[in-house]
């Protein structure tokens, strides 16, 4: 079935079922399918789907954006660069007296100052605002949800691990990804909590993920959003 609004035309499978009410759903692949209660009539399917069509185009564009895979970034006015969950333009500003090339988080806006205009230097500005924004936001975090553990962490490092948004070894000595400065608080939230379990079980047997499970019930939330979003933390 095809439904077209707006000047944009989706396709989706109506699936009607017991239930109380009706349930839109994306794949990721794009397929749009709505749950409905028996007997609900098209008309308000679609009056629902309707509600809705600014958030539906959002997501059927970020799978198509993903299924295409990373994008080369261009370091010029208006680039958008993700940074706790939202994408914002970056503005740069050239001035050979600053001591050091640097980025400002000022309004809606990265703002990024340079000696110089070179993509390199940009880019290099950029990674040094993550990895800086990065060790403090899992630093707060960690203090955070340090009352449900009664061992500490030795120490937290920050890396460009390819692998890896985190990782915990026999010291205790906790590792997080620089990129997960790009990612929402809340899963930042979560890999530093699954890190703090490994405190707890080093292995990911029953007993850890009971752990996370405990103090993190939607655990898994954050980790499709990690799944689905991991292609554009880039910079």
């Amino acid at each position: 079935m095809i439904h077209t609004y707006l000047g944009k035309t989706i396709r989706l499978e109506i699936k009607y079922k017991n239930r109380t009410s009706i349930g839109i759903s994306i794949d990721g692949y794009g397929n749009v399918e709505v749950q409905a209660p028996k007997g609900t009539p098209n008309e308000r399917v679609f009056q629902l789907l309707e509600e809705k069509w600014d958030v539906i185009q959002q997501k059927l564009q970020e799978m198509k954006d993903r299924m295409q895979g990373q994008q080369e970034k261009v370091y010029e006015h208006g680039e958008g660069f993700l940074y706790l969950g939202s994408t914002y333009p970056i503005k740069i500003f050239t001035d050979i007296n600053i001591t050091k090339d640097h980025v400002v988080f000022e309004g809606e806006k990265l703002h990024i100052y340079v000696k110089q205009l070179d993509d390199e230097k940009i880019k290099q500005a950029l990674k040094r605002f993550y990895y800086q924004r990065c060790k403090a936001l899992v630093e707060k975090s960690i203090s955070s949800y340090q009352r449900n553990f009664k061992t500490k962490p030795r120490s937290v490092q920050i890396s460009d691990s390819q692998t890896t948004w985190g990782t915990c070894n026999s010291k205790l000595q906790l590792t997080f990804n620089w990129r997960l400065a790009m990612a929402p608080q809340e899963v930042i939230d979560y890999v530093v909590v699954h890190e703090m379990c490994h405190m707890v079980h080093l292995n990911h047997d029953r007993s850890f993920w009971r752990l996370v499970g405990k103090i993190m019930p939607d655990y898994i939330e954050k980790e499709n959003w990690l799944a689905l979003s991991n292609w554009k933390m880039i910079v």
